[in-house]
């Protein structure tokens, strides 16, 4: 357990997550204080981990996610006491990836969860692309869920809107108050931060990797070239990218240009979004990396090293990676096991490995960070026996890894949803249907590296986990909050890199960028950029 000052002490360091968004105007005529002073006054949760499953492939400090060959045989039972959250159903609002699941009704997996928790968890599931316009809408009309995921980033959000719509959870969380939810007080505490606003804790945390994730390789596809898929530099890398593209078998190196330009800018340790040095920030794209990478990239699209639809077809690059069109695809670290579940039955050997940008002369290697969060869930406000319940809800969704709760969140229930393999289960295809509820995005547990399907490839997890986290490049504006940034990033963002996109495509010269840029700093960027500058001065004051 951290000291309550010490917790302090990172809000300070780490978080402040809407510092720059000035309180005045709250309707009290009082003097103004910024986010990041009122947030330093907050108590986040005390962190008590939990210790019940051992592992030769532990978790660090710095951020590894530990590694597990096999469930334990005996799963301890979460809630030996019964369902936790008896009571009335509580209505989740929250967005989803994948296809959407099978409705209660007809979901063994739903209906047995709900049984454990003791309430029906209603979940109101929106596809990924509309959630944006849905949480406004839900917020201007006024006829809230009882909680729902929110972006962080969100365009919506206000220090006035949390405090009249959301409940402040800091009676319940704070320090060791969380011990009552002992499940939530095993998220770490950098998953927490960005859940203090208007000096208190507002939100719930929904747990990710810090190591981002790796630039998958077909290891398949390169051993069939024989080719060594290490490069050291990048100009062995373009090199290999040429080796392994073969257009007569409609084999390319890569297929989407702009994870190719984010490897090129981690090759040049360019920075995570923004840099900051001495509080001053400069955004990725505005640097003599930026302007580097669109050449890289250029010279790969030139070499025909790319998908011939890279630049003209978008949501197929996936398919491309798993189907073999591609052989290498930077993506998330969960897509790991996703591409061994949806690809690897209809490929004979398929295997996946994971690359880190080589140093750009074959020096030091960086890797940028990941979010410690995806988004964050926020709770009406209601009584607090209610609240109460609400939290016991969201605790069950955060069983850890060797419970049964986990177990029954992760894989389902034993026969419809999963066959057991000695002490793991594997999911059936009612399983694989059944278990995409968006559980995770409520809450949950701290990610581990298990895959019980093919338990061999944890090693490798873990391999690329010890080699990423040393080298982690933070984004130093992920606490912060920009309200300019959330109502005007979107739509620059998709002008800009339709000029990058046409930059490494070839049809646009590069010496176009700077201009580019110099739109970006007129219409919107230096004053996010002033925004962040004051959060960051105000969280380090």
């Amino acid at each position: 357990m951290t000291s309550a000052l010490s917790r302090r002490g990172f809000l300070l360091g780490a978080a402040g997550i809407t510092a720059g968004m000035a309180l005045s105007g709250c309707g009290d005529g009082g003097p103004a204080i910024s986010q990041a002073a009122a947030n330093a006054k907050a108590q986040l949760p005390s962190y008590i981990p939990y210790r019940g499953v051992p592992t030769t492939m532990p978790s660090s400090p710095q951020g590894i996610t530990p590694g597990y060959l096999h469930y334990p045989a005996q799963p301890v039972k979460a809630f030996p006491e019964g369902p936790p959250a008896a009571g009335p159903g509580i209505d989740i609002m929250t967005l989803i990836f994948n296809p959407v699941p099978p409705p209660v009704g007809r979901n063994t997996m739903w209906k047995a969860l709900d049984k454990s928790v003791g309430c029906d968890l209603n979940f109101q599931i929106t596809p990924v692309g509309d959630y944006p316009d849905k949480f406004a809408v839900v917020i201007a009309g006024g006829d809230l869920p009882d909680a729902m995921l929110m972006l962080l980033q969100s365009a919506n959000r206000s220090p006035q809107m949390l405090s009249i719509l959301f409940q402040d959870l800091s009676e319940h969380l704070s320090g060791d108050n969380i011990r009552d939810y002992p499940y939530l007080a095993n998220i770490p505490t950098a998953s927490w931060a960005p859940c203090a606003m208007n000096g208190g804790i507002y939100a719930l945390p929904m747990p990710r990797m810090l190591s981002g994730g790796p630039n998958y390789t077909r290891l398949d596809l390169f051993r069939k070239k024989g080719v060594d898929p290490n490069p050291t530099s990048w100009k062995e890398f373009a090199q290999l990218c040429e080796d392994i593209t073969d257009p007569k078998a409609n084999q390319y190196a890569l297929g989407d240009p702009i994870t190719a330009f984010n490897f090129a800018m981690q090759s040049l340790h360019g920075a995570n979004q923004w840099g900051e040095e001495n509080g001053k920030f400069t955004w990725y794209l505005e640097t003599e990396e930026a302007k580097q990478s669109l050449d890289a990239v250029r010279r790969l699209t030139k070499a025909g090293t790319l998908h011939p639809d890279a630049y003209s077809v978008t949501g197929k690059v996936k398919d491309w990676f798993g189907g073999g069109q591609i052989a290498m695809n930077p993506d998330a670290p969960s897509s790991w096991n996703d591409y061994y579940t949806t690809y690897a039955s209809a490929t004979k050997g398929f295997e996946l490995g994971a690359m880190i940008a080589p140093g750009w002369d074959g020096g030091a290697r960086a890797q940028w960070q990941g979010s410690a969060n995806y988004a964050v869930l926020v709770v009406k406000k209601a009584p607090k026996p209610r609240i109460k319940q609400i939290l016991r809800a969201m605790n069950a969704l955060a069983a850890p890894f060797g419970t049964d709760g986990y177990l029954l969140r992760k894989y389902g229930v034993q026969g419809p949803d999963h066959t057991m393999q000695g002490s793991d289960p594997i999911l059936t295809p009612q399983g694989q249907n059944e278990v995409t509820l968006p559980t995770i995005f409520a809450t949950d547990a701290p990610q581990v590296l298990y895959y019980p399907a093919k338990p061999e490839i944890v090693a490798s997890q873990y391999a690329f986990q010890k080699a990423a986290v040393p080298i982690l490049m933070p984004n130093p504006a992920e606490p912060l909050y920009s309200e300019t940034n959330a109502k005007k990033s979107g739509l620059l963002q998709t002008s800009i890199d339709d000029t990058r996109k046409g930059i490494m495509q070839g049809r646009v010269p590069l010496s176009e960028w700077d201009g580019v840029m110099k739109d970006w700093r007129k219409n919107a960027g230096d004053q996010i950029r002033a925004e962040y500058e004051k959060a960051w001065e105000d969280s380090h004051a």
